[in-house]
């Protein structure tokens, strides 16, 4: 074998491992996390097919042991799948704010955190929680609002996700997809591209735009909640990391 030849076989050998170091890794997701999953309540199950848990947790790297932050947990349905993602070991922080608060004093938040064992309900803002104190965060359906207020609300919103994480830690920032120059607060949308300025200008590096909740039958002009659309809406789906 002559030296130009060796030369190319090396060439060849490097990019493969090259590429095989670039391949995102599944998650080590606990053993019983389909059990779990297929556990819990059927209003949770049936949006599974436009939200899809598992790829989601999977393209985030979530992993067993983990401390995740449930970023504006809403009614708990990340919750419960970040709680299966992490284990016993791991640890979810469920951040409902004060509006959580408002029926029962949060009973229902609290019955499920005890439910699950490993969640901890935060009724307060997410700068309450330690400075870089998680592994990852996730949040869904919830940057819209806040940026339609004002872009300046929706950098504080992503700095906060920032600030929580441990450096080198990773955060899911997940949307419904809208069209600029459309009315995104009346549709409960935002433009992709808007989302990812914010997330930029935070701070973060963007390893991924996951394609995975991508749903291109939807045009982005119908309201989120369109019986058309039966809740599968075209949602982007950054993967984000802090620097370390």
């Amino acid at each position: 074998m002559n030296r130009t030849i060796r030369n190319i076989a090396a060439s060849l050998l490097l990019g493969a491992g090259l590429a095989t170091l670039a391949a995102p890794a599944l998650a080590a997701l606990p053993a019983d996390f389909d059990a779990k999953l297929a556990a819990r309540p059927e209003a949770d199950r049936a949006r599974d097919a436009a939200r899809k848990p598992k790829e989601s947790v999977q393209e985030l790297g979530l992993q067993e042991g983990m401390t995740v932050v449930d970023v504006a947990a809403g009614g708990g349905w990340f919750t419960r799948v970040l709680s299966a993602a992490v284990g016993p070991k791991g640890k979810v922080l469920a951040q409902f704010g004060q509006g959580g608060l408002r029926n029962n004093n949060g009973q229902a938040q609290r019955d499920m955190a005890k439910e699950l064992g490993n969640v901890e309900p935060v009724f307060d803002a997410v700068n309450t929680i330690a400075p870089n104190s998680a592994d990852a965060a996730v949040t869904a359906m919830n940057l819209h609002d806040v940026y339609n207020r004002s872009e300046e609300a929706g950098l504080a919103f992503i700095k906060d996700i920032y600030n929580v994480l441990k450096p080198g830690g990773v955060a899911a920032i997940i949307d419904h997809a809208g069209n600029a120059g459309a009315d995104n607060q009346a549709l409960h949308r935002m433009p992709a591209a808007a989302a990812k300025a914010l997330i930029e200008k935070a701070g973060f590096q963007i390893v991924k735009e996951s394609k995975v909740l991508a749903n291109p039958k939807d045009d982005h002009t119908k309201a989120i909640r369109d019986a058309e659309l039966n809740r599968a809406t075209d949602q982007f789906f950054f993967v984000v990391r802090k620097p370390k």
